[in-house]
């Protein structure tokens, strides 16, 4: 799964600190193949998401003390003082989760000014109303954002854009799968650069890959990857251009009536809104390097502006925090409480130790089947502590800095979370998103509209790293 920062489980005892009999990992793998068949089968058991995986995390809290996998509390030291919290509290990436919530509330109140309306409608004028060209909009800034933001970011940004953009063209039918390619170009504009995602910095400094050659090495993949998914989006949802010069003058003409100045009931606040906007690009892009703001992160940033947005309606506030998707924000909860007791079950563990008799089997075949399994593996589980192992593994076999068995970690840990909705945080707001539309698309929907984009992109980042990184 991937995730946008690591989970911090250093708190609790490791499977590296402790023995875990087999029988017990194979209990805690079965467990968490269960999770993956019941969020498969979402809509047959008539259960939203957050309360399959709460179930399950319940389940593996009380299994994991049984079978004495995690203590009852964990010792948390802050400031010199130390804490006793309960277990679950130090399992759950709060960082992840006040980045959707910050997010969201500064989102939602932003485009109270009319702002995103005002983007949507200049963006959909640039298209002429040509739907495909819309797509190559909305498909780049996807990348983009990605890159120098964060995925989760981007994708609620593009996809309240998108919503506006179709509804004015009347083109609603289309934003399955415009939805759809935004959410898998997230995780392909992740592979960017260095620092774009956590299992990038964790390889590429154990690897010992400075900034610019990550770039150099990873952009050409980034760019051949965003036309090929946007060129498959468009043929596989029918988001076609527009045929002749009747319907471009037809579309032209409707464009022309759209008035960007719609939405806008205050020009102060529209103007405080774009600076806002900008502000909150510029820290989130620089939070790593921004002195006192670096060690509160990411979640930090998009809570405070959330915060300031908030003001404006400082008297109404309960109405932004009605609107706040709590099954989105309780299906993260549990999700990282049922992860994280896996990495102490020792279920990764046993992950990379299949994984590291692929890597023996030499540099084709191993740089190829890492790949693919480091992306399933990353399909339904953290690829963060996944890329740890497997980065431990190829330092401790002494691996060349050159060597593409670093690439088919990156790639696959990366790549693997557009082949589920619950691999990487972005697809699955992708699919929140597409639900508050009405659009109804379950755990198995997704796997079946995204594995031939997700296939396609492994197939071509095993060329690449094995035909151009080697």
């Amino acid at each position: 799964m991937t995730a946008l920062f690591a989970a911090p489980s250093l708190l609790l005892a490791s499977a590296d600190a402790h023995h875990v009999d087999m029988s017990t990992t194979l209990l805690f793998s079965a467990l968490l193949v269960g999770l993956i068949a019941c969020l498969a089968l979402e809509e047959k058991i008539h259960a939203k998401k957050s309360i399959i995986v709460g179930c399950f995390a319940v389940v593996v809290l009380l299994a994991g003390i049984a079978t004495h996998v995690i203590p009852g509390t964990a010792s948390v030291t802050v400031g010199g003082e130390t804490l006793i919290l309960p277990v679950y509290i130090p399992g759950i990436d709060w960082g992840v989760i006040a980045i959707i919530l910050g997010s969201s509330l500064f989102v939602d109140v932003t485009s109270k000014t009319g702002l995103f309306t005002w983007i949507a409608i200049k963006l959909t004028k640039a298209s002429g109303g040509d739907p495909r060209k819309l797509l190559w909009f909305y498909g780049l800034m996807t990348v983009v954002f990605s890159a120098v933001l964060n995925n989760v970011t981007a994708m609620i940004i593009v996809g309240s854009l998108t919503g506006v953009s179709l509804r004015k063209l009347e083109r609603d039918k289309l934003l399955l799968g415009f939805l759809l390619t935004e959410g898998l170009l997230t995780n392909v504009g992740g592979l960017l650069t260095l620092i774009s995602s956590v299992p990038n910095i964790i390889v590429g400094t154990a690897a010992g890959i400075s900034f610019v050659q990550f770039f150099v090495a990873a952009a050409p993949y980034v760019v051949l990857g965003t036309i090929v998914t946007i060129l498959m989006g468009a043929k596989f949802f029918g988001i076609d251009k527009l045929a002749d010069d009747k319907e471009r003058a037809t579309a032209a003409e409707q464009v022309a009536g759209f008035d960007e100045k719609d939405g806008i009931d205050s020009w102060s606040f529209f103007y405080f809104g774009v600076g806002m906007l900008l502000l909150f690009i510029i820290v989130i892009a620089t939070t790593s390097v921004l002195p006192w703001v670096s060690e509160l992160g990411m979640g930090f940033v998009a809570m405070t502006f959330a915060v300031i947005m908030l003001v404006r309606y400082k008297s109404s506030v309960d109405t932004y925090y009605k609107a706040v998707d709590w099954d989105l924000l309780g299906f993260f909860v549990g999700l990282f409480i049922v992860i994280n007791v896996m990495e102490h079950a020792a279920v990764l563990t046993l992950i990379g130790k299949g994984l590291s008799v692929i890597i023996d089997l030499g540099d084709t075949t191993g740089t190829a089947l890492i790949l693919v399994s480091a992306a399933f593996a990353s399909s339904v589980t953290d690829n963060i502590p996944l890329a740890a192992m497997l980065a431990k593994i190829l330092s401790a076999l002494n691996t060349p800095s050159d060597s593409p068995l670093w690439w088919s970690v990156v790639f696959g840990a990366n790549l693997g979370g557009n082949i589920t909705p619950i691999g990487s945080a972005s697809t699955l707001v992708a699919v929140t998103i597409m639900h508050k539309n009405d659009l109804k698309v379950s755990f198995a929907d997704f796997v079946k509209k995204a594995i031939p984009f997700a296939g396609v992109q492994l197939v071509m980042a095993m060329a690449y790293v094995l035909l151009v990184l080697r």
